[in-house]
């Protein structure tokens, strides 16, 4: 083990994060931490590096581990290039071979006596250069800013100039290479490109330290790591598996669960109307009984309800009217922004129903693509055409189309001035804003909530024809599951750029991967992509090939047929299974009506028998009858058989009502 978190708690205020949570890491092993926005993720490796304390419980790092720490913003500045940057990691490697170099020089001028003990260290320092791989280390540094998407024409850039999400790369790098006995990253994919991520994914899982990642890539997560800790509602969970097993476990648990809830809820109603019951009886015994019930009603440890799944955001898009079969049409589309060409000569179409992914490296022009769909930006070359009845809705990852000096309210209620102010309430409380959030100023607003108010006014729009910007960015898992049922539910037609892999998976039937300045085209999700990538690439490249590769290249424009065969003695063994069933459902349900009718036949003897008892009473109290000895023994008797009789219907009444 070389981390251990044990009963750990931290609360802001009234905001409890974590209460009694304990979780550990192995040596080598690759972890995540899970859970929805603000549930704690980012403070709890805060507290584990010491950037902030626990309330209670022990953080402890095995004793000569070493831990590194990528946040999810840094704060670099200064003049030093990117490569100076990033080589500074290996500043003891290069410390050490700076001295070897001096050490070499003053051989020469070193007597016989002195040069003996000289070597001594020289031999000693060449061990720990060569097992640090101390000559290879300006190609590692090489390879891991190339794997982390930089050129070498950018390698000269000072990082004072950087963006943050470059910065996040550069800090990434330096991380990487300083190879830490544990790696805590926190939301490492966010600024990387596809082929970036994937890099990033061999090197982790090539990695001989340990890692622990925040992160809401689920291809990512699948692809990495083998433990999934959760966090929800200041609890931590342990899963073993990747992403996907655990959201399968958890499903399973919280099936069981709800399940173990609503049968005790079931049983507790059940056990109060036999109470209930047993109390209208109105007999010495039959209340003994009810009480007796009651105490063990009492004992029970009441489960804990489930909590409900998906409540975060409630998304419904819904066309006003559908388009015409032809959406969107482009010719010869090109954009250049000198010296570089993003892309020149493009030609695809879009019909009705289709949701297309545009994707590529960071750079090649897939956003520029979209705000030219937009009239956002002029292409250079070629134009576009739109579709008969097209309506667009946009989603812009730069929110340029909200308003900042406006309020969430008036970003809603200006565009849609036929809401009233309940309906614009409602929709912005469905996008977790309410009370007093609504009157925050756009300009206000973490990149997170102006997403929300950016998907909050697409829902709005009804339009047919929706152009999205990264619409995952700054989402957690669950609101991106939401986002993904509401598009495969949408019925008109969807053009998104996303470095999502598996949203584009879950949402995408068509793909096009924006490659050397031209789209490639290929019908289906992103898996299909990276089964017929390699070759549809090849054919591009190859003048010989490319001029035949377009829409009618084996791949592209027809998806993989499964032919499903029937088996006959498979179909005649379900058929025989299902008359099995039918057959046992016919007798569970023969046994559950003789059952109801035994215990109405229980209860209408108890209340014919009460009635005679009651009787009984009332005759034993005439004087006619308590003057004649033999009548009162007739009568006592009848009573004692009665009381003898209804003792055992009570019993056989409780065994038939449970």
């Amino acid at each position: 083990m070389i981390l251990a978190c044990h009963k750990i708690s931290k609360s802001f205020g009234e905001e409890r994060i974590v209460t009694d949570g304990s979780f550990h890491i192995e040596d080598y092993e690759k972890a995540a931490l899970v859970g929805i926005n603000g549930a704690g993720k980012s403070t709890i490796l805060k507290m584990i590096v010491g950037e902030l304390p626990s309330d209670s419980g022990t953080i402890a790092l095995t004793k000569g581990k070493t831990l590194g720490y990528l946040s999810q913003h840094q704060d670099m500045d200064g003049e030093s290039s990117i490569y100076e940057e990033v080589k500074s990691a290996k500043a003891e490697i290069i410390d050490t071979e700076r001295r070897l170099r001096q050490m070499e020089m003053e051989m020469k001028h070193l007597s016989a006596e002195r040069l003996e003990s000289h070597m001594e260290t020289y031999n000693r320092l060449t061990a720990e250069f060569e097992r640090a791989n101390g000559y290879a280390y300006e190609s590692e540094v090489t390879g891991v800013l190339k794997g982390l998407g930089f050129s070498e024409s950018e390698f000269s850039k000072s990082v004072g100039t950087l963006s943050g999400g470059q910065k996040t790369r550069v800090s990434l790098s330096k991380l990487l290479l300083t190879k830490p006995d544990i790696l805590l990253l926190d939301e490492p994919t966010n600024h990387l490109d596809l082929n970036s991520i994937t890099w990033l994914e061999t090197y982790l899982l090539n990695y001989t330290g340990a890692v622990l990642i925040v992160s809401h890539d689920r291809y990512f997560l699948n692809r990495v790591v083998t433990k999934i800790i959760e966090i929800e509602n200041g609890k931590l969970m342990t899963y073993s598996g990747n992403y996907t097993q655990y959201a399968e476990k958890k499903e399973m648990i919280r099936s069981a669960r709800l399940k173990e809830y609503l049968n005790q809820q079931q049983e507790i109603r059940h056990q109060e109307a036999v109470i209930e019951k047993l109390r209208s009886f109105n007999r010495e015994k039959s209340i003994k009984r009810a009480e007796s019930r009651e105490k063990m009603l009492e004992k029970i440890t009441l489960a804990e309800k489930p909590v409900e799944l998906n409540t975060e955001i409630h998304l419904t898009l819904t066309p006003s009217h559908p388009s015409g079969n032809d959406v969107l049409t482009v010719e010869h589309l090109g954009k250049s922004f000198p010296p570089h060409t993003l892309f020149s000569n493009v030609d695809f179409e879009i019909k009705r129903g289709e949701h297309v992914a545009v994707i590529g490296d960071n750079g090649t022009g897939k956003t520029t693509l979209l705000k030219i769909l937009n009239d956002v930006l002029p292409a250079d070359e070629g134009c576009f055409t739109l579709g008969t009845n097209v309506q667009i809705g946009y989603y812009d990852q730069e929110h340029h189309v909200l308003h900042m000096e406006k309020t969430i309210f008036e970003e809603i209620s200006d565009d849609y001035p036929a809401l009233t102010n309940t309906k614009i309430r409602n929709m912005l409380a469905a996008f977790l804003f309410t009370g007093d959030d609504v009157f925050k100023l756009i300009k206000d607003l973490s990149g997170g909530e102006r997403g929300r108010v950016s998907l909050a006014k697409l829902m709005l729009s009804e339009a047919n024809f929706l152009i999205l910007d990264e619409p995952t960015n700054h989402l957690d898992i669950v609101s991106k599951e939401i986002l993904e049922k509401a598009l495969n539910d949408y019925t008109g037609t969807v053009l998104y750029v996303s470095h999502d892999r598996y949203f584009i998976n879950q949402t995408a039937t068509r793909i096009l991967d924006l490659v050397n300045q031209t789209f490639i085209n290929y019908i289906g999700n992103y898996d299909y992509y990276l089964e017929k990538r390699d070759e549809l690439t090849y054919a591009y490249s190859d003048p010989k090939i490319s001029g035949n590769a377009g829409s009618d290249y084996p791949g592209i424009n027809s998806g993989s047929v499964k032919t499903c065969t029937s088996n006959d003695s498979g179909r005649q063994s379900n058929i025989s299974d299902s008359k099995l069933s039918w057959q046992e459902q016919k007798e569970a349900q023969a046994k559950k009506r003789k059952k109801q009718n035994d215990l109405a036949k229980t209860e209408k003897r108890i209340t014919e028998l009460e009635d005679r008892d009651r009787k009984i009473d009332d005759l034993m109290g005439l004087e006619e009858v308590y003057t004649n000895s033999v009548k009162c023994q007739e009568l006592a008797e009848e009573k004692a058989q009665i009381a003898e009789e209804l003792e055992r219907l009570y019993a056989k009444w409780e065994e038939l009502a449970e």
